[in-house]
């Protein structure tokens, strides 16, 4: 029995790498996006085989987490725009939450929710910029908007999270 070295084994163990690497952010953002764990694994697997497919035609031109945010990002849209998606109930309340996320205080689950409830645009900015730890041109990359643009909707989302957040707390 041999082991093989050629160009397809170094290709497959830089995949399993990138695998390793990227799959549990991957995860978590996608099932922010699309608010289902399920959805959210089908999600990640579907990145992975694309970037698989591109891997060769990959050229580098922006970091490899976001040439991955970028496909993840595209198939979650796709997914949420498929006709079964849509008629499916996708609001999240406090007991839906991972349960990494029910280990946290009620007021960082509060802000959970409250991102999750925003708007698919500003959603999408503040999960890449705040839970991925991306910059504002790597965020822009991803999303195919401008960093200006990223920052314009990164203040809009926190106007409406402070909005929202001071709502509950006026209610209590």
């Amino acid at each position: 029995m041999s082991v093989t070295t050629g160009p397809d084994s170094q290709k497959d163990l830089a995949f399993t790498a990138l695998v390793q690497r990227h799959q549990t952010s991957l995860r978590r953002m996608c099932y922010a996006m699309l608010r289902d764990a399920e959805q959210a694994k089908d999600a990640v697997q579907e990145t992975f085989v694309k970037a698989y497919r591109a891997m060769d035609d990959w050229r580098g031109a922006c970091s490899e987490k976001t040439w991955l945010v970028r496909i993840a990002v595209n198939t979650c849209r796709d997914m949420r725009r498929s006709a079964w998606f849509r008629r499916i109930d996708r609001r999240v309340t406090l007991e839906d939450l991972p349960v990494a996320a029910g280990s946290a205080d009620l007021e960082s689950r509060e802000l959970t929710i409250a991102i999750l409830a925003l708007p698919e645009k500003l959603r999408e900015v503040t999960l890449l910029y705040y839970y991925q730890d991306m910059t504002l041109r790597e965020t822009g990359e991803a999303l195919g908007l401008s960093p200006s643009a990223v920052k314009k909707r990164l203040v809009r989302a926190r106007d409406r999270l402070r909005d929202a957040l001071e709502g509950r707390q006026t209610h209590e």
